[in-house]
């Protein structure tokens, strides 16, 4: 076990009781842990992404490598790989409506046919063992989804979040996997979100009370016996 005083850094809190964290590779052991991609998409991280914004940060900080390298080492040790989209139709029916997000994303229109916004961006790929979960509403991809019965179904007890965003699904997911019983762990170099300062102050006053906030290297360093290399 580490030891860790996650408010202690930021002075919100003024008890600096050292509160206990489980060790990483315990908790990504494979025969209970699957890793999850979140909106990792053409339309929502390429180059065409109706969110340029959160494109870039993924761009600038190599998250689409790294999630591929998760991704490659989960198959080789067999952990099960869940991509979990977000998707419309093109008549925008069973969308939600309720949130000013909705309405940017009807601003932009459907996608244009063929044009494989939907898809899983290539950088990371689906391998035919892999699970692609798509969903029509919500800003989770957990609530109102299969994803949970799966999760059980697969003996699943913790789960390795990667991609976006940390402003939006990334945070509803942590949210609803630890109201479901779930650990949750956060590959923080493998996840982005839009404007730095903001995504720093979620990581320290939010996901790190929630999930065990890691780094892909160190999940990497526990599915394989020769190191991280696969990140690069």
């Amino acid at each position: 076990m580490r030891t860790a005083g996650p408010w202690a850094a930021t002075g919100a809190v003024s008890d600096t009781r050292v509160i206990a964290v489980p060790d990483v590779a315990e908790l990504v052991a494979p025969d209970h842990t699957a890793l999850l991609t979140v909106e990792v998409q053409r339309g929502v991280v390429g180059e065409r992404s109706v969110l340029p914004a959160l494109a870039a940060a993924v761009a600038s900080g190599r998250v689409l490598q790294r999630i591929a390298g998760l991704c490659r080492a989960a198959r080789s040790v067999g952990v099960p790989v869940l991509h979990c989209t977000a998707e419309s139709r093109s008549d925008g029916l069973g969308a939600n409506h309720n949130a000013r997000l909705f309405a940017l994303s009807r601003k932009s229109g459907p996608p244009r046919p063929g044009s494989g916004a939907f898809d899983v961006h290539p950088s990371v790929g689906v391998e035919p063992m892999d699970f692609v979960l798509p969903r029509l509403h919500g800003v989770s991809p957990m609530a109102g989804t299969s994803l949970d019965a799966i999760l059980r179904n697969l003996g699943v007890t913790t789960i390795v979040a990667t991609g976006v965003s940390v402003n939006v699904a990334v945070l509803g997911l942590t949210f609803d996997a630890v109201n479901l019983g779930y650990q949750v762990v956060l590959a923080r170099d493998a996840t982005a979100g839009v404007g730095d300062d903001y995504v720093d102050a979620v990581y320290s006053n939010t996901l790190s009370l929630l999930a065990t906030v890691t780094t892909a290297d160190e999940v990497l360093a526990s599915w394989s016996p020769v190191g991280p290399s696969a990140a690069t």
